[in-house]
């Protein structure tokens, strides 16, 4: 299992329609909408790094994302 925290920024007034659309994806655990750098900060489950490269690649192609900014996570 890899997990993955996505920052997401978004063009003014398409908040909405990139959170649904985040939202929706197979593998997206959870979306916040934060205040601060970020808009969106999205944890992601897959059972690959590929999978999550693959996931946050379509989040970057949804109409409304400007930027995004991941970090993977790992057990110690």
């Amino acid at each position: 299992m890899v997990i993955g925290v996505t920052m997401v920024n978004v063009a003014p007034g398409k908040e909405k329609d990139v959170y649904l659309a985040v939202k929706g994806k197979k593998g997206v655990r959870e979306v916040y909408h934060v205040f601060g750098e970020f808009d969106f900060v999205v944890i992601i489950e897959t059972s690959s790094l590929s999978e999550l490269n693959k996931l946050v690649d379509e989040i970057r192609g949804i109409e409304g994302v400007t930027k995004t900014q991941t970090v993977i996570g790992a057990e110690i």
